[in-house]
């Protein structure tokens, strides 16, 4: 009787094929299970290694900025330490000039007083504040020596603006926006001592203007003509009231026609002491 073969029973070149297959399935079952117990939970993409490299280099390079802050005199502050400890230009303005006046400040107080500087920031920058051991404003100025000496350069009045004359110690925003208002009445001024005028403006804050402004070129003031002039306009000039404008309009009348303004300064009653203001605003033609 004759064998069958069976159908499942493989050829030689079959079984080396299972033989390889069966092998690469072992070998992936080996590389998966030594990949999964070696690998890292907490995985990090190249982007990220990227970012944290940057954010790293950053770091470094401001703890390279990061200088170390001494305690100091406040009244030698210059505008690269005020600017790095955190105050405005402003801030640092106020306090130059107060001390252009060789005026000093001997208190932490007196500091915020003079450069308004906040509440927080004081809190933090007040800390290196030292001032020297038993002394009052009066004897710093005795015995304490100027480091720099801070050079005052004017400026022309007629070109101030409002949060410029602020920066004045004793000048706040009323007074600067009077300067201001009287000098545009005034179509400019041209003697510093119109200031004087400004109601308001005396003392300290007074000086402490003419030390930093002065009237580098006169205004273009249009005069008018005192014989073609109405009364109304007459009075409407800053130093003229009304008797003032009543003499000269009388004297007008009496000579028909006034030559020149040295005239007026002879009427009797007439203010000699605004000659000077008055022909700023007057001409005779």
């Amino acid at each position: 009787m004759k064998k069958l073969k069976p159908h499942f029973v493989y050829n030689k070149k079959q079984r080396n094929g299972v033989f390889y297959f069966l092998l690469l399935l072992a070998l992936l079952q080996l590389v998966y299970i030594f990949v999964a117990k070696n690998r890292n939970p907490y995985h990090v993409n190249d982007n990220e290694i990227n970012q944290l490299r940057s954010q790293i280099d950053s770091l470094k390079l401001v703890q390279k900025k990061i200088v170390k802050v001494y305690k100091f005199n406040p009244n030698f502050l210059t505008d690269e330490k005020g600017y790095a400890l955190g105050m405005s230009i402003l801030e640092i303005d106020r306090l130059l000039l107060y001390r252009a006046k060789n005026k000093w400040i001997n208190s932490i107080s007196a500091f915020q007083e003079v450069t308004s500087v906040s509440d927080s920031l004081l809190q933090v920058i007040g800390l290196y504040f030292q001032f020297p051991k038993h002394t009052t404003a009066k004897n710093l100025k005795k015995n304490t020596v100027i480091k720099k000496q801070v050079a005052v350069v004017k400026q022309d009045i007629n070109e101030a603006k409002a949060e410029q004359l602020r920066l004045i110690y004793g000048v706040g925003d009323k007074l600067s926006a009077r300067i201001i208002k009287y000098g545009i009445r005034l179509q400019g001024y041209t003697y510093m001592s119109q200031l004087d005028e400004v109601y308001g403006l005396k003392g300290e804050a007074l000086k402490n203007i003419k030390l930093y402004y002065m009237v580098a070129r006169p205004p273009a003031i249009k005069k008018i003509n005192v014989n073609t002039s109405s009364f109304k306009q007459v009075l409407s000039i800053v130093y003229i009231d009304y008797e003032t404008t009543k003499l000269i309009f009388q004297y007008k009348d009496s000579v028909d026609k006034i030559e020149n303004m040295e005239e007026i300064e002879k009427i009797p009653g007439f203010p000699i002491d605004k000659y000077d203001r008055i022909t700023l605003y007057l001409r005779a033609e």
